[in-house]
């Protein structure tokens, strides 16, 4: 596009790898707010970041703000030629240069002054250095004193160019221009650079600028370091993910470890190298463990094989750890832990974590539990005093499924525990028995009813107890677990709380799901309190939707809603068939006796896409009674039968889902 480019580096101390993405999409939203506040033309092309930088483009900036006619008004016509001359030379302008607006108050002499917008640069250098301190991270520091300014890490360098100009400003004494920096090892410490060729003095200097260039290094050496293996890496997109903002230049390297450490189960040796060392592990051709990792250095190469060596000591001493604590652990079996768990705070309000396995073992006993899912409640927590899960603590849940298989549990107590953390987001699976979806649903509704119990209810963005997440995950384990239980009675009686879960509800079916969000309101507008069956109502609306009668339906039945409000109608009594009018009255009355009949059938056997298909098929009797029949009748008996009608229409057939609540082309 038109215009000139613009690029803005800013170069500091190594940046937390997961505040980088958000600081950049912050940085974004900040600069296309000072384009638009300043009225400057230009969109944002691209952001970037690496540990050391934080990196914006931006296109089609102009090289001023355009010039602006002002209407500067003078004295009244009516003071005369002397004022309107000193108007004049006040303002630099010739007698003959003014003109006359019209006023409510009169005539009055005039002009139109010409404003010439302010430099582009002259607007960056202004606003630039409150910009940059505006980006939001979690936290910042104090650098150069209590009095200077905040950041996430010190700032070392800047690089602001408008066009190949350097846009000039100061922040904490470093000065805006030109001078880049490389590779904090490999390359120079000052880097000139220019808008065109930015990236590649950098990458001269072992800094790929794009994370989208260090993921693809990273996968693409690992890919050639295992090609004439017979091995595969296990995919792990979070960890790629991370290991692309840890690095500037990253270079994956293949390490080993004694197959002796096999006989640990895989979700140790995976956790370790995973959580504790951000290595990937290797699966061998029968795709299990193998005993290697791949590792990602922050370097061009290791010639001698000492990083490699170095990661290979660590993780050695961290299996070690791992190998004794799983011995260790055993002495002592899970259920001989509960009375442990008395001394484990879950919440200073709340109790113990004895006290919330308990609640745990109530909730999946009201639920038709079996014997198995309460046990697996009861011990489900046990493994938070394990010596594994105080090392290790990404472990919590795994372990102790683990624990249990180990030590002789039946295998469907051990699977509800090692599972019943689940699911952990939108995109993870809930767990696979029927015992573990219950031990999972009882561990998500003891932590929602007693913190909204107590007040302890997310407001904004805040929600210290990831009670957000756990509503999800209960939502997502009774839908897909196909569990039908009333969503009112899981709620323990907490209109809030029930208020809460079918947010999360319209959530998941929305933006998971795929519904339309009328369609939503629709279903829950009939009283849906079973998800299970909520689905069902969806799935049918949704089906019904395409078809010809099905929208006018529903803005017949929007019309119904708004008549019966505005006639302050409250329902109550039958329809009187003798004040009915022959015709088109009388034949609504007909049909809706006739449909009532096959949808409470329908209803009965769930079959709701043919009984939402029967209501529909009424749009000729409705569309002909709207036609001819007058509802606002005289006679207040008459009137009042024909509201009954309407009234006993939308009720009756607003119970699987309210026709009124669609969105259509005539609302």
């Amino acid at each position: 596009m038109a215009g000139k480019p613009f690029l803005l580096e800013i170069g500091t101390e190594e940046i937390p790898d997961w505040m980088i993405r958000p600081a950049l999409d912050n940085l974004r939203e900040l600069f296309l707010k000072l384009l638009e506040e300043n009225k400057l033309a230009g969109e944002v092309t691209s952001v970037d970041g690496t540990p050391r930088r934080l990196i914006l483009r931006a296109a089609g900036l102009p090289a001023s703000q355009k010039t602006v006619v002002e209407l500067v008004t003078g004295p009244p016509v009516a003071a005369g030629e002397n004022a309107s001359a000193g108007f004049a030379r006040k303002h630099g302008v010739e007698p003959k240069d003014l003109h006359t607006v019209s006023t409510p108050k009169g005539e009055y002499f005039a002009y139109n002054r010409q404003v010439p917008g302010r430099e582009t640069a002259d607007i960056l250098s202004e606003a630039l250095p409150e910009l940059i301190l505006k980006i939001y991270f979690p936290k910042t520091m104090y650098w150069t004193g209590k009095s200077g300014p905040r950041f996430i890490r010190p700032v070392r360098w800047i690089v602001a160019l408008l066009a190949n100009k350097v846009a000039p400003f100061e922040l904490a004494g470093v000065a805006s221009g030109k001078v880049s920096s490389g590779h904090r090892r490999l390359g120079r410490k000052k880097v000139p650079v220019s808008i065109r060729n930015y990236e590649e003095q950098l990458e001269k200097n072992f800094v790929l600028a794009a994370a989208s260039a260090r993921r693809r290094r990273i996968a693409d050496g690992i890919e050639a370091l295992l090609a004439d293996r017979d091995l595969r890496v296990n995919a792990d997109d979070a960890l790629l993910d991370t290991l692309t903002y840890l690095t500037e230049y990253p270079t994956p390297i293949l390490g080993n470890f004694d197959a002796g450490y096999l006989d640990l189960p895989e979700e140790v040796l995976v956790t370790v190298m995973r959580h504790h060392q951000r290595y990937f592990s290797v699966a061998g051709p029968d795709g299990k463990l193998a005993p290697h990792f791949v590792a990602v250095m922050n370097t061009a190469a290791d010639p001698e094989g000492l990083v490699q060596a170095g990661n290979e000591r660590v993780l050695r001493a961290r299996f070690n750890d791992a190998r004794f604590f799983w011995q260790f652990d055993q002495h002592r079996k899970l259920a001989d832990r509960a009375a442990d768990l008395a001394h484990v705070t879950y919440q200073q309000e709340l109790g113990s974590y004895l006290d919330k396995a308990n609640r745990m073992v109530e909730i999946v006993r009201s639920l038709g539990g079996s014997e198995e899912a309460q046990r697996a409640a009861l011990i489900a927590k046990c493994d938070l005093t394990t010596g594994m899960v105080g090392e290790f603590p990404e472990l919590q849940g795994v372990i102790g499924g683990l624990y249990a298989r180990a030590q002789g549990e039946p295998e469907a107590v051990a699977r509800a525990v090692y599972e019943h953390y689940k699911p952990l987001s939108m995109e993870d699976a809930i767990p696979a028995t029927a015992e573990g979806r219950l031990v999972a649903l009882a561990d998500k509704l003891d932590a929602l009813r007693e913190c909204f119990r107590i007040g302890l209810v997310p407001t904004g963005s805040k929600d210290p107890f990831a009670l957000r997440r756990a509503a999800q995950g209960a939502v997502k384990i009774l839908v897909e677990g196909r569990l039908a239980f009333s969503v009112s009675e899981l709620a323990a009686g907490k209109a809030a709380l029930r208020e809460f879960l079918l947010d999360r509800a319209r959530y998941y079916f929305r933006e998971i799901r795929g519904f339309a969000y009328d369609e939503i309101n629709a279903a829950l507008a009939s009283g849906a309190d079973d998800l299970t069956d909520l689905e069902r109502r969806l799935e049918a609306v949704k089906a019904v939707r395409p078809t010809e009668n099905f929208e006018p339906i529903a803005a017949s039945f929007k019309r119904i809603k708004n008549i019966l409000r505005q006639a302050e109608f409250t329902g109550g009594g039958d329809v009187v068939a003798e004040l009915l009018e022959d015709g088109r009255e009388a034949q609504l009355h007909n049909a809706f006796l006739r449909v009532r009949g096959e949808v409470e059938s329908r209803r009965g056997d769930r079959d709701y896409q043919a009984a939402l298909a029967a209501i529909a098929s009424m749009r000729p009797e409705v569309d002909a009674f709207f036609d001819h029949v007058l509802v606002n009748a005289p006679d207040e008996r008459v009137r009042r039968n024909r509201l009954t009608l309407l009234d006993r229409l939308l009720r009756e057939f607003s119970s699987i889902a309210d026709f009124s609540e669609i969105v259509t082309s005539k609302s």
